[in-house]
């Protein structure tokens, strides 16, 4: 499938197949993270991978999902960043903290880069996905015995669809566009 056909085709899964999702697949998602582009080249994207049954129970006991649909996705992808990989002397920001090149808004920015990648190849790879901004980011820090400093924005369900749904409605093209009136 083409990069395209990819965009075109991505829809937000929340029914899968029960069927493991096949190593050489899970490799091909980590690659596809591994390879994007990070201010710096800091690399701070950190996946926590869950596929067992066992953990996924810890997670439900532990209210971690408020959607129950997530613990019965094959892979629960918790899509973490390391702020602290960007070089200490940051670039003064000129206009406002979003300009930051680094820190927590740089490792959201890039991890949202490699999510990405992560599902346009899940997608190409004819695995279904969704993003789950609604997490319990505390507790699962304390379960998985993480760094407090990592971020952890969303976590990303990935498996065999088992639903085809249909598209959204989607803006015009000019929805996206802001028209630039100067005062020169």
């Amino acid at each position: 499938m083409d990069i395209e056909s990819a965009i075109i085709s991505r829809r937000s899964i929340r029914k899968f197949k029960d069927t493991k999702v096949p190593q050489d697949l899970v490799d091909k998602l980590i690659e596809a993270v591994r390879l994007a582009p990070s201010a710096y080249n800091a690399q701070p994207t950190r996946l926590l991978i869950v596929e067992d049954e066992v953990t996924k129970k810890v997670l439900k006991e532990n209210n971690i999902f408020r959607q129950e649909f997530v613990y019965d996705a094959p892979l629960i992808i918790f899509c973490l960043a390391d702020p602290d990989l960007y070089p200490k002397e940051r670039f003064e920001p000129v206009f406002s903290k979003a300009a930051e090149i680094g820190g927590e808004v740089g490792a959201v920015r890039d991890l949202s880069i490699s999510a990405q990648n992560l599902v346009l190849m899940a997608t190409g790879l004819g695995l279904g996905t969704c993003y789950i901004g609604i997490v319990n980011r505390d507790k699962t820090k304390e379960i998985f015995n993480l760094p407090q400093n990592y971020v952890l924005p969303f976590v990303i369900i990935a498996g065999f669809s088992d639903e085809e749904p249909k598209p959204l409605s989607r803006k015009e093209k000019s929805n996206f566009i802001i028209d630039k009136k100067t005062k020169f």
